[in-house]
C-alpha cells in the first residue's frame, strides 16, 4: 500500500476546505446543546459535504500532478 506512504505538500489556501470539512463535522458530533443547533444541522452537514468534497478534489488532483 504505497497510498499512505506518498508525501504532498499544501499551501494554507488548500487547506481552508479541510479545516472547515472537520470543523463543520466536529460541531455536528460535539455539539453539547442539541436544541439550539438542531436547526443549523442541514446547513452545516451541506458544508460539510461541500468543503469534503473540495479536499477530496484537491488531494487526488495534487497526487496525479505529482506522479
Amino acid at each position: 500500500m504505497n497510498f499512505f506512504k506518498k508525501k504532498t505538500t499544501w499551501s494554507n489556501w488548500e487547506l481552508i476546505p479541510l479545516k472547515l470539512a472537520i470543523a463543520t463535522i466536529y460541531l455536528l458530533l460535539g455539539a453539547m446543546f442539541w436544541k439550539e443547533v438542531k436547526e443549523y444541522a442541514g446547513i452545516i452537514g451541506i458544508l460539510f459535504g461541500i468543503t469534503l468534497m473540495i479536499s477530496l478534489y484537491l488531494w487526488i488532483t495534487k497526487m496525479k500532478n505529482e506522479n
